[in-house]
C-alpha cells in the first residue's frame, strides 16, 4: 500500500487517495455522488474496475473484493459505501447542517437501512426473477412497499426528507434508478408520479452526469484518472 503520501499533488491539487469503482454499481455510484458533492475536484485517483477481472491492487487491500473501495493516503481503507459517504461529508463540514443534520439523522439512517435491507432484497430478485422461486411481479410488489413510502414523502417536498438534499437522496437514488430500469415501461406507467419526478431530477442533474462518465478498465500502466 502507501501509493500516495501526504503532500502528494496531481494537477496542483492535494490528493486524498484512490477510489476503486464500477460505473454501474449502485453502491459505487452513491459513493461517487457523495464525493463529487462534498469534495473539491481531482482529490482522488479513480480506478475503474471490471468485476470479472478485478485488479490485484484492490484485492490486496480489500479481500472481500467488492466495490467501492477507498484507500486513503494514510493507508486506511474504507470498504463500505456508507463509510465513504461519511468520509466525504467529513471533508465538507459546512454541508453537514443540510446533508446530515442532527435532528434528521435517525430518519435518514432508517430510510437508508430499509433501502439496503428489504428493498435491496426485493430489487435483486426483481432483476433476476428467473433465478428465484417467485415471479417477477411478486418481487416487484415487495419492492413497491418502499416505492410507495418514498412517493408519499415526495408528495409534499422535492427531496426525501424536506426541502434540502440529504444523504438519504444520494444513498437511495441509485437503487431506485436500478429498480425503475428493470421494466421502464411499467415504472413510467405506475402511480408513483412524485417518485418519477424525483428520479428524473437526479437523472438529469449535472452531478449525476458528472459521476457517470465512462472510463476504460484501470491498469497499472494507464495514465491516472482524477476524480471528481
Amino acid at each position: 500500500m502507501g501509493i500516495f503520501l501526504p503532500g502528494h499533488y496531481a494537477a496542483g491539487v492535494f490528493m486524498l487517495g484512490i477510489l476503486y469503482s464500477f460505473r454501474r454499481c449502485p453502491y459505487a455510484m452513491r459513493a461517487r455522488l457523495a464525493l463529487a458533492y462534498c469534495v473539491e475536484p481531482e482529490q482522488f485517483e479513480l480506478r475503474e474496475v471490471v468485476l470479472k477481472d478485478k485488479p490485484q491492487a484492490m484485492l490486496d487491500i480489500s479481500p472481500k473484493a467488492t466495490v467501492p473501495v477507498l484507500q486513503l493516503t494514510d493507508d486506511k481503507v474504507l470498504e463500505e459505501s456508507l463509510d465513504i459517504m461519511q468520509f466525504a461529508l467529513s471533508k465538507a463540514p459546512e454541508l453537514s447542517p443540510t446533508l446530515y443534520p442532527n435532528h434528521l439523522q435517525h430518519d435518514i439512517n432508517e430510510l437508508i437501512e430499509f433501502n439496503d435491507g428489504p428493498f435491496k432484497w426485493a430489487l435483486d430478485r426483481y432483476k433476476y426473477a428467473d433465478r428465484y422461486e417467485e415471479s417477477e411481479a411478486f418481487y416487484r410488489e415487495q419492492g413497491e412497499v418502499f416505492l410507495t413510502r418514498l412517493n408519499e414523502r415526495l408528495e409534499h417536498s422535492p427531496f426525501l426528507i424536506g426541502d434540502e438534499v440529504t444523504l438519504a437522496d444520494l444513498a437511495i437514488f441509485p437503487f431506485v434508478r436500478q429498480f425503475a430500469h428493470v421494466n421502464k415501461a411499467w415504472f413510467e406507467a405506475s402511480p408513483y408520479t412524485h417518485l418519477q419526478t424525483w428520479l428524473g431530477h437526479w437523472l438529469e442533474s449535472p452531478l449525476f452526469i458528472r459521476i457517470m462518465k465512462k472510463y476504460t478498465q484501470w491498469a497499472v500502466e494507464n495514465e491516472p484518472v482524477y476524480f471528481p
